[in-house]
């Protein structure tokens, strides 16, 4: 069933990993797509292409999300290209795998720039094209409450993120727009290649409540849900997405 047709959702980082099938799961529900991506001109290429099998539109938009006048500038494609907007997933994220004591300022502000400030420049922008509401999804991760290795300068922007979720939900309501964020757990993508301790979050990763690791997949379907009609009344939340995993003791 179609139930996202003639929606148009714009996933930042949509190019590959989570973003990209989340992307992928709204054109197989019927909805035109746009994505941005900082690098790769051919996976991006490669993953239009994958959109536009669905049968639907994509625009693939090329920007570096810490350029908060590029990052407007995406908007403004979008909107000459589609005239609208009604979803917008905040997935774009970035970081540097150091403790407090060895990360630089230049690190800190790269992070902040790309995981807190951009989403919220991104979902301003975005409410200007939402004439009739929308919905707007932050992912984040459970790095924003628990204490994990390596990941000081993530955690912390994924913590600020979630807090602005739950003020953009009160001041975007007013335009029937609702906010919230998706948590998800241990996941096997590109972005673990950076991490020092990559085999022990993937052993992490098997630790869950349904006997298996929690997928992309998993998360998209949260995303998708939060964005219908279904999940209209969830506004301000952080929706966890690990299989359980944060539960108990790993």
């Amino acid at each position: 069933m179609k139930i996202f047709n003639d929606k148009i959702v714009f996933v930042t980082g949509g190019s590959r990993g989570i973003g990209k099938t989340i992307a992928l799961e709204f054109a197989s529900l019927g909805a035109d797509i746009a994505f941005n991506y900082f690098r790769r001109d051919k996976q991006a290429l490669e993953t239009q292409n994958e959109i536009e099998k669905k049968g639907v539109r994509c625009l693939k938009i090329r920007s570096n999300l810490s350029d908060t006048t590029k990052v407007k500038g995406m908007f403004q494609e979008i909107n000459n290209y589609y005239g609208k907007l009604d979803i917008l997933i905040n997935n774009a994220a970035s970081g540097v795998q150091k403790s407090a004591a060895e990360l630089e300022e230049k690190h800190w502000d790269w992070t902040m720039n790309i995981n807190a400030k951009a989403p919220w420049i991104c979902s301003i922008e975005a409410s200007k094209l939402m004439s009739s509401g929308g919905s707007i999804v932050n992912i984040t991760s459970e790095g924003s409450r628990h204490v994990l290795p390596y990941y000081f300068s993530v955690g912390t922007s994924k913590a600020a993120l979630e807090s602005l979720t739950r003020y953009l939900a009160v001041e975007l309501s007013q335009k029937n727009i609702s906010v919230n964020a998706v948590s998800g757990g241990y996941i096997e993508t590109d972005a673990l290649d950076s991490f020092p301790n990559k085999d022990s979050m993937l052993e992490s990763s098997q630790k869950t409540l349904i006997d298996r690791s929690v997928s992309k997949k998993d998360v998209a379907d949260a995303v998708v849900f939060l964005c219908s009609e279904k999940g209209n009344a969830i506004r301000g939340q952080v929706i966890v997405v690990d299989g359980g995993a944060s539960l108990k003791v790993l």
